[in-house]
C-alpha cells in the first residue's frame, strides 16, 4: 500500500470524484476526513467505504469558501484524526449555458467563490500547519481540461479552473522548500452527478459529447481518483507544479478537421 501513514483530507467527499478518490486513498492505507456541503448521506456513504477498508474516516460538513469554517474544520480534523499531510480541493460547482453578457453578479461570485477562492483558503490553511509541524506534504488540485480549454457560456468556471492551474503553479514554488508538492489533476468529462444530464441524459446529445473524445467515453471517478493516489504516495516525491489531463484524448483533439 502506497499511502500508509497519511492522513488526507478531501473537500466534496460525498459523491463522484470527492468519494472515489476518498475510498482509493484508504485502500492504499490513508486515513481520510472528508468534507461535504448538503449530502450528508453520501458522505456518511464515503466514510464507510474508508471504515471498510480498515481505515479512520471523519465526515464534516464544511463550507470551504468560509475562511471561518477552514479554520474549523482543520482545527476538528487534526484534534480527531492527526494532522493531514495530504489536501485534495477537489469541491467545485459548474456552470454551462450561461453567455457573459448575460451572467448574473452573483452567479459569477458563486463560481469564482467555490472554485477558485475556497481552493485558496483550504491550501493556505493547509501550508500554514504544515509549517507547523516541520513541513513536508501533499496538495492536489482538481481543474478541468477547461483550465487551459475555453468553453462557451462556462466563462466563470474556466477563469476558476485557469486560476487554480497558476495557484498550483506558484504555491510548488513557494513552497518547495517546506518539501510540501502541488499538482493539479484536470479531468474531462467525467461520470458523476455534475455531468449526469450530459452523459445519462439526452441520447443524440451525448452521442455528440462522445464523439469528440477520441477514448468514447466518459471517465469514471476512480480512474480520477487513482491518479490522486499516486500524487499524495511517495512514488510523486519528485512531481510538482504539474498539471495532469485525464480526459480520453478530448483536449487533443480540439481543431480536427479544421
Amino acid at each position: 500500500m502506497r499511502c500508509v501513514g497519511r492522513i488526507a483530507l478531501v473537500t466534496g467527499g460525498d459523491s463522484g470524484i470527492g468519494a472515489a478518490t476518498a475510498e482509493a486513498l484508504a485502500r492504499e492505507g490513508a486515513d481520510v476526513a472528508l468534507t461535504y456541503l448538503h449530502d450528508a448521506d453520501g458522505a456518511v456513504a464515503t466514510a464507510r467505504a474508508v471504515e471498510a477498508a480498515g481505515r479512520r474516516a471523519l465526515a464534516v460538513r464544511s463550507d470551504a469558501a468560509d475562511p471561518d469554517a477552514v479554520a474549523a474544520l482543520f482545527a476538528r480534523v487534526e484534534a480527531e484524526l492527526g494532522p493531514p499531510d495530504a489536501l485534495v480541493n477537489n469541491a467545485g460547482l459548474g456552470q454551462g449555458g450561461t453567455p457573459l453578457a448575460e451572467m448574473t453578479d452573483e452567479g459569477w461570485d458563486a463560481v469564482i467563490r467555490t472554485d477558485l477562492t475556497a481552493p485558496f483558503y483550504m491550501a493556505r490553511a493547509f501550508v500554514r500547519l504544515r509549517r507547523r509541524h516541520g513541513g513536508g506534504g501533499r496538495i492536489v488540485n482538481v481543474t478541468s481540461v477547461h483550465e487551459s480549454v475555453p468553453c462557451p457560456g462556462a466563462i466563470a468556471y474556466g477563469a476558476a479552473k485557469g486560476g487554480l492551474r497558476m495557484i498550483t503553479r506558484t504555491l510548488a514554488l513557494e513552497v518547495a522548500p517546506d518539501r510540501i508538492t502541488v499538482n493539479s489533476v484536470a479531468p474531462g468529462l467525467t461520470d458523476t452527478p455534475m455531468t449526469a444530464s450530459q452523459i445519462h441524459g439526452d441520447p443524440s446529445e451525448r452521442e455528440k459529447e462522445f464523439s469528440a473524445i477520441p477514448l468514447g467515453r466518459p471517465a469514471w471517478p476512480g480512474e480520477i481518483g487513482r491518479l490522486v493516489v499516486y500524487l499524495v504516495s511517495r512514488d510523486a516525491d519528485y512531481v510538482t507544479g504539474q498539471s495532469f489531463v485525464v480526459d480520453g484524448g478530448l483536449s487533443i483533439n480540439v481543431g480536427q478537421g479544421a
